[in-house]
């Protein structure tokens, strides 16, 4: 049975933890005082549950990649049509993704684009399937190998977060934009790639 002084350092933690999201998305450099004033909490607190800013980031991403792997999951369900596949899960990974991109440009300063790699391994796996099962049938075309183009994919998505972080890309545009140039990289004609991506996101 959870104690009460337990429950409510879980419910602390999850607050500075929501919290911190929001206050990072509005400002990425954000300090622990910042967000301890935010959550209502003295800096103690919020340094007793992650000893650092870098702690405090990566366990963010630890959230931001669990629910990218969940969308990415759920895109790609209930169809056998493999470019529908990836076409649902980089349009679902978006609709996360998006609210995370701030999140991730600043995670490269601290977490390291290695880590970041490092955590999103389970999602890349699935995607090399997806692509390695595309190709063997035929309905994706690549000079690539699987797993070299679920890496170009994967470049691919951050690249476009970073197109709208920079205010290159509407955000309301992206993960449209995003599915289509996948769908063409993996060598899906353009307008059979456009057509495909208007009709999933009706």
């Amino acid at each position: 049975m959870t104690t009460g002084p337990s429950s409510r350092a879980d419910a602390n933690r999850r607050r500075i933890l929501d919290v911190a999201l929001t206050e990072l998305l509005r400002d990425p450099d954000a300090s622990m005082e910042q967000i301890a004033r935010a959550a209502g909490v003295v800096r103690r607190t919020v340094y007793g549950h992650f000893p650092n800013r870098e702690t405090l980031v990566g366990t963010l991403v630890d959230g931001a990649v669990a629910a990218v792997a969940a969308a990415h999951a759920a895109g790609r369900e209930g169809t056998e049509d493999l470019a529908q596949a990836l076409a649902g899960s980089v349009l679902a990974v978006w609709e996360v993704a998006d609210r995370y991109r701030i999140l991730v440009a600043l995670a490269q300063r601290s977490v390291t684009v290695q880590g970041i790699q490092e955590r999103l391994a389970p999602v890349r796996a699935a995607s090399t399937e997806l692509l390695r099962r595309g190709l063997n049938e035929g309905v994706f075309v690549s000079p690539l190998p699987a797993p070299a183009l679920a890496h170009v994919h994967e470049q691919m998505l951050f690249a476009v977060m970073e197109a709208v972080n920079n205010g290159l890309l509407a955000a309301e545009e992206a993960g449209r934009s995003a599915a289509v140039t996948m769908l063409t990289a993996a060598g899906v004609p353009a307008s059979l790639a456009t057509a495909l991506v208007a009709k999933l996101s009706v």
